[in-house]
């Protein structure tokens, strides 16, 4: 890309002055009309050291009301940033509905460093490549505006700025090392950039060449493709996603009609003697998957009253609890439903040798939020694929994916319900919401049957705790718990 693109026709010097002013004035109004819309921008700036994006950015957000947008910087991540997935930091900052993001670099000076020092493997390379076109996509599949900049100067002119810079004390500050290694083996960083670039390119994130020799035109080049890009993303805000094939092996899973609730118990002595074995061998397992900094994530669905609060009692009763976290998923807030519906469950991730249990998941989405009308039909059938990408995301990381659905009839319910209700010290637990949604129990029914046997893949399959009786669903889900933790640990 980088060695064939054509470069635009710079205008006369009048009207290229003329043009930024117009630019500038376009810019300036298409904040309100984001704002209107509820359109997410990401405005992310590559390019070579000392190319300009810095003062060109500085420029451009001077038309934009400051409390519309923010700047994001990121350096070499850091030893604790490393415990966490790849994507983690950077999604972390991804702008809510109507704002501006912009990024001075973001994930792509991460790759290509480690690609230029030799530290990053082709097969590393090539999951990190995935990753990146698959959040892009799904991000802008989920309503955002990703607009991706590269500043492209040439050696020679790299070098004179260089050597400008590193002459005035006042500026040789803002001259590192991978600068000036930049320059030195430019062929070589060229090819590595450009290998990046033709990646990473796409219809709906592609990359646009700054030509930014001269820095007045590479700010009328960027306001230019920025304005009209917003101005598309606008138009098309409301358009329907085409919903992807899901490419990953599913495992085959009973409907929930067919999962045999009868004779799934235990006495109390066979409980107490089985749940005391089980916790001192979890919590032997949670020194070891520490020691090898194994991360574990711990998914609860179920049916209300089916028994997940005393079930995640069970398990986290055995665990050290400096090393986990129990995540209450409620409704979203709002400045969670101003962002992509995965953002709040990224940003909750558990680091390396932690675990965390969500009571409740992103599988509100094709359950409560389908049911309920909270979202699009859209939003929710292309919800299973991107479900299914955020798993195997933290699968490749290396974490250890457990997904429950607790399982009991419609009659138990009832019967938990009243009981509920009788006991002044369980009242809390039951709600007209509850109630409710019992009302649509065969509507949640085909919901889950569809759920489980869209996401149930290798890498992260749906477990059935059968729960009528409480004891019975705890030993099964500590046994499961267990082995797919011993699995990973060897």
């Amino acid at each position: 890309m980088l060695e064939d693109y054509v470069k635009a026709m710079r205008p006369e010097d009048e009207e290229l002055a003329a043009g930024i002013k117009d630019a500038r004035e376009a810019l300036n109004a298409c904040q309100m009309k984001i704002k209107e819309a509820g359109l997410p921008v990401m405005v992310i700036f590559e390019g070579w050291g000392a190319a300009g994006k810095g003062s060109v950015l500085g420029k451009v957000i001077r038309n934009i009301d400051p409390r519309f947008f923010k700047v994001k910087t990121y350096a070499a991540p850091t030893e604790e940033e490393k415990r966490y997935p790849f994507l983690y930091r950077y999604i972390k900052d991804i702008p809510e509905k109507g704002k501006f993001t912009f990024y001075d670099t973001y994930w792509m000076e991460e790759i290509t460093d480690a690609r230029m020092d030799g530290s990053m493997s082709d097969a590393e390379y090539e999951e990190r490549i995935d990753s990146i076109n698959r959040t892009e996509r799904t991000l802008v599949d989920n309503g955002y505006l990703v607009m991706k900049f590269f500043f492209h100067i040439g050696k020679k002119e790299q070098k004179k700025r260089l050597d400008e810079l590193l002459a005035d004390k006042d500026t040789k500050w803002r001259v590192d090392k991978s600068d000036l290694y930049e320059n030195k083996h430019y062929d070589e960083s060229l090819k590595v950039y450009d290998n990046y670039l033709k990646d990473t390119n796409s219809p709906t994130a592609p990359w646009y060449i700054i030509d930014a020799k001269d820095k007045k035109f590479a700010e009328l080049q960027v306001l230019e493709f920025l304005n009209s890009g917003i101005d598309t993303a606008l138009k098309n805000k409301d358009l329907a996603v085409p919903i992807l094939q899901n490419t990953y092996k599913l495992k085959k899973t009973p409907k929930l009609k067919e999962i045999e609730l009868k004779g799934k118990t235990l006495t109390e002595e066979e409980y107490d003697q089985r749940l005391d074995e089980l916790q001192k061998e979890l919590r032997q397992l949670h020194y070891k998957l520490y020691r090898k900094k194994i991360p574990v994530i711990i998914a609860y669905e179920g049916w209300d009253a089916a028994g997940k609060g005393g079930n995640i009692k069970r398990i986290t009763g055995a665990l050290d609890p400096r090393g986990f976290e129990v995540l209450p998923i409620a409704s979203p807030e709002p400045h969670e439903k101003a962002r992509h519906f995965l953002w709040r469950f990224w940003t909750r991730l558990p680091k390396t040798g932690h675990i965390a249990i969500f009571d409740r998941t992103w599988y509100g989405r094709v359950m409560v939020e389908r049911i309920e009308g909270f979202c699009s039909e859209n939003d929710w059938q292309r919800a299973y694929n991107e479900i299914n990408e955020f798993e195997k995301e933290l699968s490749d990381w290396g974490a250890v994916v457990i997904k429950f659905w607790v399982q009991i009839d419609k009659r138990t319910q009832l019967k938990r319900f009243k009981e509920r209700q009788a006991t002044p010290e369980k009242q809390w637990k039951i709600t007209d919401e509850d109630w409710r949604n019992r009302e649509k129990w065969n509507q949640y029914e085909g919901a889950i049957d569809e759920m489980i046997q869209k996401t149930s893949t290798e890498f992260a399959p749906w477990y059935i705790l059968e729960s009528v009786d409480k004891k019975y669903a705890r030993i099964k889900a500590l046994e499961i718990v267990i082995d797919r933790i011993k699995k990973a640990c060897d």
